[in-house]
């Protein structure tokens, strides 16, 4: 890793990449960290620390949501319009000939995902600003902050979702996957500092602190490491091409490989699983309904409970360790969202079908409906074992927090984002210095 960036500073049209890429991103913190006008973030920090259920939202904000920043909303509408678009080209067939029309096609299907981002936004705008107007948000009355504040917030999304896109043509790696994952790391060293405050300097004596920090450091590590093998774990089914006889010559008889990643669906089960166990806890937190337990809680309230986060994995007593019931339901989620999201994604009905038009066919598999089946079962299996390990990486920290009350705003989904965009935007380096090495020895 350390070999390909020094590599990378070494050619001036890749330094310049990321040079770009890195003001970029100085450009997105300094952005989250002024306020909408006329908003009284006091108010806003209290609400947080009030309900960890909106710590989802903050975490993917890089802490714009608690100071309610222009970026607020930061570049989430564009990543939920681009999932939705991609949902859709399945759903809809014209949608999905678009998608195979080419460069065009693709151009006009980026163009519908930013009129449902910018859409998106001025809806998820009107929802806050509508949601906290009750809590004494605003320094002024009237209607004309509310106006300002969803236009400041929308034109923040836009802002971002248009920066997004032009790091990506103009620098090195993802755009949006930069932004993302430079919000989550602007939050690790505060969670750090929480760490280190409360279980090394607030140990007993030196040997538990040693051990406290031991322990820490072990697990994070362990995560780092297994999350870089799911990242890199890949199934290879071999292909072998049939010879074909044209005029005199012969073409074809070429080995190749379906590359089938461990990690079939990425990030977005995670992502699904966590959005709709904490949207009712977000709605219910505008309505001024909180999570409670006890004889005297309403149904509403037990049920908020059990999806929020921060009550699962209690052990303090049986009462509150019932609400787990919650992680349960976000486990099963994960691993139905996994399933979903990769049979959208891979079709293995045309992978059989381009394979057979090309005279292509796996060893020992007959070509049609066999090779389908072969692909569905080796795939299949595939997405359980990525799915556990997904499950594995986000109920650790749960687990950590809960049983220890540790109280960190990081999960393993913000950890898997960190390693994954760190590990593509290393690999277009390595493939931009390699595109670049044959162009000057064949220049």
């Amino acid at each position: 890793m350390l070999e390909t960036l020094k590599n990378a500073f070494k050619t001036k049209e890749i330094r310049n990449k990321l040079l770009f890429v890195f003001m970029g991103l100085i450009v997105v913190r300094i952005g989250c960290n002024i306020p909408v006008p006329g908003i009284n973030t006091a108010i806003i920090e209290q609400l947080f620390k009030q309900n960890e259920a909106l710590s989802f939202l903050d975490v993917m904000t890089g802490g714009s949501f608690t100071r309610m920043s222009i970026f607020a909303l930061n570049i989430t509408p564009y990543i939920t319009a681009s999932i939705i678009i991609q949902l859709l080209t399945i759903a809809i067939p014209r949608l999905e000939e678009m998608q195979k029309d080419g460069e065009d096609g693709r151009k006009k299907l980026n163009e519908y995902t930013r009129y449902l981002s910018i859409v998106l936004a001025i809806v998820e705008g009107v929802a806050i600003i509508i949601g906290f107007r009750n809590q004494n948000l605003f320094t002024e009355e009237g209607y004309t902050p509310i106006i300002l504040a969803v236009v400041a917030l929308t034109a923040g999304a836009a802002f971002m979702m248009w920066f997004g896109e032009q790091m990506t043509e103009k620098g090195v790696g993802n755009g949006t996957s930069m932004i993302l994952m430079i919000n989550i790391v602007a939050s690790i060293p505060n969670d750090m500092i929480t760490l280190y405050n409360q279980f090394v300097k607030g140990a007993a004596n030196v040997t538990n602190a040693v051990l406290a920090a031991a322990i820490i450091l072990a697990i994070i590590i362990a995560m780092f490491v297994f999350i870089v093998w799911l990242q890199d774990g890949e199934r290879k089914i071999p292909v072998q091409y049939a010879k074909k006889m044209q005029g005199r010559k012969m073409f074809g008889g070429q080995s190749s490989h379906i590359p089938l990643k461990v990690n079939t669906a990425g990030v977005i089960p995670v992502i699904f699983a966590s959005s709709m166990l904490q949207l009712p806890v977000v709605i219910a937190s505008f309505a001024g309904v909180q999570p409670a337990s006890g004889e005297g809680a309403s149904l509403i309230q037990k049920l908020i409970k059990v999806c929020n986060q921060g009550s699962w994995c209690n052990i303090t007593s049986w009462g509150e360790f019932k609400y787990t019931l919650g992680l349960l339901v976000y486990i099963a989620l994960v691993i139905f969202f996994a399933y979903f999201y990769t049979s959208v994604t891979f079709n293995p009905l045309e992978i059989s079908n381009n394979m057979k038009k090309q005279g292509g066919f796996i060893p020992g598999i007959r070509p049609g409906k066999p090779t389908t089946d072969y692909l569905t079962n080796v795939l299949n299996s595939i997405i359980f074992i990525g799915a556990v390990a997904m499950v594995i990486i986000c109920v650790l920290p749960i687990i950590f927090s809960g049983v220890f009350g540790a109280n960190v705003s990081f999960t393993g989904t913000s950890l898997i984002i960190i390693v994954g965009v760190i590990i593509e935007t290393l690999k277009q380096i390595e493939s931009q210095l390699l595109v670049r090495n044959y162009k000057g020895f064949l220049g």
